[in-house]
């Protein structure tokens, strides 16, 4: 059974930079299309990052900002924030393959 847990999120200021960390319990890890994304109060979730076999994937909002990685051997998957804003602020939740979620980690970017 594959489950995600993610960490990392906490509170930081304008301009700071936060990493997100995602660990992946079970097999096939190099397999899944890995990504993150973010719902803030009131809003949709939707998609900041996401890698696989092709380039990586940016929101246009966060692109340039935002960096993801994934190490297979250690079935791991990171989001590197540089830059932070106000209107990053969400919880942040790592996915596999669209099908498969981890409980989130609470991002909040102070002025």
């Amino acid at each position: 059974q594959v489950q995600l847990v993610e960490s990392g999120g906490g509170l930081v200021q304008a301009g700071g930079s936060l990493r997100l960390s995602c660990v992946v319990t079970g097999d096939f890890f190099s397999h899944y299309r890995m990504a993150w994304y973010r719902q803030a109060p009131g809003k949709q979730r939707e998609l900041v990052a996401s890698t696989g076999r092709s380039s990586p994937y940016y929101a246009e909002s966060v692109e340039g900002r935002f960096t993801i990685s994934r190490d297979n051997a250690k079935k791991m998957v990171y989001l590197q924030m540089n830059s932070l804003k106000p209107e990053d602020t969400a919880v942040y939740f790592c996915n596999a393959d669209g099908l498969i979620w981890g409980q989130g980690t609470q991002v909040t970017v102070s002025l």
